[in-house]
């Protein structure tokens, strides 16, 4: 059950009733997790993971994962759900996500969903149609083969509607469309749209100046190093070898650089700041883009309590007794 300090029982019951999602989100090293712990313990609910990465097990510093403590304080779903070696895909996070959603709401909690991965949280609270067609290696092989170029003229073929939505060099949306089309012979833009969720949702992102989440990313960024970053990555290469997709990702990518002599450390930490802050800037341009969201700043003292005592008022204002 939700507890809420201070607050009428009647007022709470009320906000039940209508059963609301809350999502946090925002750019990577706003604080995000650290808001959530403290929401869910405050609330008594559960954390349910927005960030692409922190499902695979074993990748656990380069991805700022909750500890095990924090997850012992708070349960976490979608934390090493997946082997490094299996792939998620997004309709397979949205049905199980759901099933989440459903689950603590009917149990009388405020679901959390929280995180950066944008595809994710619109997944959900967009209500995302997407086609159930699971990866197919070797088409997507064989399609390579033939240069974007001559993909994209493909798609242009057979699904011209797509293929406005879609860079000329974006391969990946590419080959994704045509191996949909493929598979189904029904075009993806003829399978996808939007079916949003009967409940109401408020989504909190937090944010800040540039300069100072600079500093915050450099600070993380040494942090990880000295939690043991290096130490990780060769344990993950030499468990699942070097060309794992997923260490090719943010964090992992550098420091194989480094262990492969490609780099000295410091120019790897250095080229860790610099994509993170890279990264950092393409979510925030992702997220600004849904006017829905409820901006906080972070770069005042105590932001956390700051945040929970408003957010407790926007909750109250939204959903009254």
């Amino acid at each position: 059950m939700v507890l809420w300090p201070n607050v009428k029982k009647s007022r709470v019951n009320r906000l039940l009733e209508v059963n609301p999602l809350i999502v946090i989100c925002g750019a990577t090293a706003t604080g995000k997790s650290g808001l959530a712990l403290q929401l869910a313990r405050r609330w008594g609910t559960s954390i349910i993971s927005a960030d692409s990465r922190q499902v695979y097990r074993e990748f656990d510093i380069g991805t700022a994962k909750p500890t095990v403590e924090e997850r012992q304080l708070v349960p976490h779903y979608w934390i090493d759900s997946c082997d490094p070696t299996e792939t998620l895909t997004l309709a397979d996070y949205q049905e199980q996500t759901q099933e989440y959603i459903q689950r603590l709401q009917a149990a009388g909690n405020l679901p959390l969903l929280v995180g950066g991965t944008g595809l994710y949280i619109k997944s959900i609270t967009k209500g995302l149609k997407i086609p159930r067609v699971p990866p197919q290696g070797e088409l997507r092989c064989q399609l390579s083969e033939l240069g974007q170029s001559q993909l994209y003229a493909f798609l242009l073929q057979v699904d011209p509607v797509a293929a406005q939505k879609i860079h000329p060099n974006d391969q990946v949306r590419t080959l994704r469309a045509l191996e949909v089309y493929y598979v189904t012979g029904v075009p993806i833009s003829q399978q996808q749209g939007e079916n949003p969720p009967s409940y109401p949702i408020l989504q909190v992102g937090l944010t800040c100046s540039r300069a100072f989440l600079e500093k915050r990313i450099y600070q993380r960024t040494e942090k990880m190093l000295a939690q043991g970053l290096v130490a990780e990555v060769q344990y993950l290469c030499d468990q699942y070898g070097a060309e794992l997709p997923l260490l090719n990702t943010l964090g992992y990518a550098e420091i194989k650089q480094y262990l492969g002599g490609e780099v000295s450390l410091e120019d790897a930490k250095t080229l860790i700041v610099q994509h993170t802050r890279q990264f950092a800037k393409r979510q925030e341009t992702w997220f600004r883009a849904y006017p829905e969201i409820v901006w906080f700043n972070v770069e005042e003292g105590d932001y956390c309590d700051r945040i929970l005592q408003d957010l407790d008022q926007t909750l109250f204002h939204i959903f009254p007794q």
